[in-house]
């Protein structure tokens, strides 16, 4: 007999006559030299365990597991948002046209459709596609891509957008208080900029930087609490720590009137027309028109505490309002009580602005216990969206040619965030202020905004663009001399 057969044998036998856990320790995949062909050894496989693991799921669909790509492309700069939209185009059959927007909150290219293909799932086609789809590459063609892929290759890049992280101009304003509850900037649509310093409002000119001052109230005793501009720029309302609400022409440099009415000090003011409403801390909101006697008032009440926000909705109908009781409120033209109440604040709302983009939008702000921006239909009376801040909501203003907002805080980051909306998704921020940047304004040609806080300094910042900019429609702002 062979002595290389017998040992085979041999070794054979001896593996039989051990016992079962030996047995398995000894299998090896690793074949012995001796011998002509490799067989492996599957006695310690498991085939029921192996068989279920390949039949799970059988059909598996990529788009199950892959993130929205919109989150995607938010974190790609712009040459890898394109290549990532080729590669979707070209191994999922995506059909994306047109490079997407990292910022966008688009839903057209959303994750795959339901009649896209997975990557891992297979079908055969029975019916003859078109020559002349989208999808078909043509036969004389070089490229290897689809059409829609070649599409997407010459469609126009948007340039991506730069918002500048300091001041284009920063001004001194001493005396400019640091109080919540005052709203003591406004700039008008004449690109007047108003201040409250103290006990007097200046006037600043924004294409000739020149600085007059409108009202010395301290022969009275008084101090300035809030300022507005009317909507054609011509009058300013100054509202006082004594309850006066007095409207001054800015051109000519005279007061007109004086009104009465409040108790105590006016820190909110809205002109709706020739109609100008107060708030106070007495939580009366007074509503007049300063063409008929000032005995003719509305008083709205609803405010258990000071009323500390006021803004008219851009079609004229409808009055916002926010007070230190942390309630929201929306009043009519017509009624004296509130037509809609608002009370998931958690801390006094003092930034309230509607949405010149939307009918019936509303944003609003709450201070330092809430730290929330809330949107409500005011149409239904629903609660749309909320995000936490993280700091105090002092003051909101949306774009007016993009549905963007921008807010301004205070305790504890002091910092101007730019958002975009309904993504809710942060364009910008924006640092300088050493202390709460309690007040806002923005430009008349809607691309600056000009910040103010109790550091005693206000800052014009470039956040927000025009869609449509030419050579000819230049703000007025680029005459400004940057001292930075």
């Amino acid at each position: 007999m062979d002595q290389e057969y017998e040992r085979r044998l041999l070794r054979q036998i001896n593996h039989q006559n051990l016992p079962t856990e030996a047995r398995l320790a000894t299998c090896s995949p690793v074949s012995v030299k001796s011998g002509d062909r490799f067989i492996p050894t599957r006695a310690g496989s498991n085939w029921s365990i192996n068989f279920h693991y390949a039949n799970v799921n059988p059909e598996f669909d990529l788009s199950t597991c892959c993130v929205p790509i919109t989150a995607l492309f938010a974190s790609l700069p712009a040459d890898a948002v394109a290549y990532a939209a080729l590669l979707r185009n070209e191994l999922l059959g995506a059909g994306i046209e047109t490079v997407p927007d990292p910022h966008t909150d688009d839903r057209r290219h959303a994750v795959l459709s339901q009649d896209s293909h997975g990557l891992f799932r297979y079908t055969v086609h029975t019916k003859r596609v078109p020559f002349d789809s989208d999808n078909e590459v043509s036969p004389y063609s070089l490229s290897p891509l689809s059409n829609k892929s070649h599409k997407l290759l010459r469609s126009p890049r948007k340039p991506a957008r730069k918002i500048s992280k300091i001041p284009f101009k920063v001004l001194d304003a001493p005396e400019l208080q640091d109080d919540f509850y005052l709203n003591l900037v406004d700039w008008s649509a004449g690109n007047l900029l108003s201040v409250g310093l103290g006990a007097c409002v200046y006037l600043w000119s924004a294409c000739t930087s020149q600085v007059t001052r409108l009202c010395d109230l301290s022969v009275d005793g008084d101090s300035v609490t809030s300022v507005c501009w009317n909507e054609r720029g011509s009058l300013v309302a100054v509202g006082t720590h004594k309850g006066y609400v007095q409207i001054w022409d800015a051109a000519g440099g005279r007061k007109l009137t004086s009104l009465e009415g409040h108790s105590a000090r006016v820190g909110a003011l809205a002109w709706n027309g020739e109609q100008l409403s107060s708030g106070s801390r007495d939580r009366v909101i007074l509503q007049r028109d300063i063409r008929t006697p000032p005995t003719a008032e509305r008083r709205l009440q609803g405010h258990r505490q000071e009323v500390c926000g006021l803004k008219w909705s851009p079609d004229h109908q409808h009055l916002a309002s926010g007070g230190n009781d942390n309630k929201l409120l929306v009043w009519n033209s017509s009624s004296l009580l509130p037509m809609q109440q608002y009370s998931d604040h958690l801390a006094a709302v003092k930034a309230i602005a509607w949405s010149p983009h939307q009918h019936g939008l509303l944003a609003s702000g709450g201070g330092t216990a809430d730290r929330c921006l809330r949107f409500w239909n005011t149409l239904t009376g629903q609660a749309l969206q909320s995000t936490d801040t993280g700091s105090q909501v002092c003051n909101l203003a949306w774009s007016k040619h993009a549905n963007e907002l921008v807010s301004t805080h205070g305790y504890s980051q002091n910092q101007i965030l730019v958002w975009k909306y309904p993504s809710l998704t942060q364009v910008a921020k924006l640092t300088g202020h050493s202390y709460r940047v309690l007040y806002l304004a923005v430009s008349p040609d809607g691309e600056a905004i000009v910040t103010g806080a109790g550091d005693e300094t206000l800052r014009f910042w470039n956040v927000f663009s025009k869609t449509r900019c030419t050579k000819e429609s230049k703000s007025v702002l680029n005459l400004f001399t940057r001292i930075r």
